[in-house]
C-alpha cells in the first residue's frame, strides 16, 4: 500500500524494513522479537531521514511498524507534521498475509509479539485509520480523498 500511495502522490517511499541493522534482521529471522533498545537506532535513522525530507521540503511516504506511541513520537521529532496512516486488521488476516510474503526476514511467528506491543494511535496523533480488509488501492483512494495529504 505504501508503494501505491507514494506513486499516487509522486513522492519518495522509504521502507523501514530496509533500515534495520544486520543484528536486528538476524534476531527477527531467528524468531526473536525486537526490544525497545533494539529498535532505538532504527527509529533514530528513520527520524533523521524524515527530518532531512522536511528540511529539503520533500514529501516522503514511510512504511514502518511504529508500534508504540514513543516510537511515533521519535518519528514526529523529525517531522512534526507527520500524518499516520494506521493500518490494522484481524489477527487471522494479518497472519495469512505474513505467511504469504516471500523472502522477508521476519517470520509470521512474530505477529503475536507485534500485536502485544501495539499501542494504537490516539485521536491526537494526526492519523487516518484503515482496516486492511480493504484493498490497498481503495485505501490509497481514501487517503487521497481525505484532503490531508
Amino acid at each position: 500500500m505504501a508503494i501505491q500511495l507514494a506513486q499516487a502522490l509522486q513522492l519518495a517511499m522509504v521502507d523501514g524494513d530496509d533500515w534495520h541493522s544486520p543484528h536486528n534482521i538476524a534476531r527477527m529471522a531467528s524468531g526473536f522479537a525486537l526490544t525497545d533498545a533494539d529498535r532505538q537506532d532504527w527509529l533514530e535513522l528513520l527520524c533523521a531521514t524524515l527530518a532531512t525530507a522536511v528540511r529539503e521540503r520533500r514529501g516522503t511516504v514511510l512504511a514502518c511498524s511504529a508500534l508504540k506511541r514513543r516510537y511515533r513520537d521519535t518519528l514526529r521529532s523529525g517531522a512534526p507534521g507527520l500524518l499516520l496512516v494506521y493500518l490494522h486488521g484481524a489477527r487471522a488476516l494479518l497472519q495469512e498475509r505474513m505467511a504469504q510474503r516471500m523472502g522477508h526476514y521476519m517470520p509470521a511467528s512474530l505477529l503475536d509479539s507485534q500485536l502485544e506491543a501495539l499501542e494504537p494511535p490516539g485521536a491526537d496523533e494526526n492519523m487516518l485509520d484503515y482496516n486492511v480488509e480493504l484493498a490497498p488501492a481503495r485505501i490509497v483512494e481514501q487517503v487521497l480523498a481525505s484532503g490531508r495529504v
